[in-house]
């Protein structure tokens, strides 16, 4: 298995109220994807909750049944538009990590 995280700042032109319906979008979208991507295994937004010592907005957990399906799932339509509607336009900062777990 692998996982795949994901950090993301939002854009500081953004006000709160905006920051937080992207959040939301960008969640709901995200996590529409259960069942979409071939080895898709799980995946979670994390939006609420965060404590002042955070400096990332949103946090994508997921997890996938192999490294070619993390491949997969780059290119999938499905992704690709969640990507580049709801993610890219609003975010700032991208960091990822992924691993394999065993």
């Amino acid at each position: 298995m692998v996982k795949h995280i994901i950090l993301w700042q939002l854009k500081d032109e953004l006000s709160a109220a905006e920051k937080r319906e992207r959040a939301h979008a960008i969640k709901e979208g995200l996590e529409g994807l259960q069942g979409q991507v071939p080895g898709l295994l799980a995946i979670h937004v994390q939006i609420d909750g965060r404590l002042e010592t955070s400096n990332a907005d949103i946090m994508l957990d997921s997890t996938l049944d192999s490294f070619e399906s993390l491949k997969g799932y780059a290119v999938h339509p499905a992704h690709v538009a969640v990507a580049n509607g709801l993610v890219r336009p609003y975010t700032a900062v991208r960091m990822c990590l992924d691993y394999e777990v065993q």
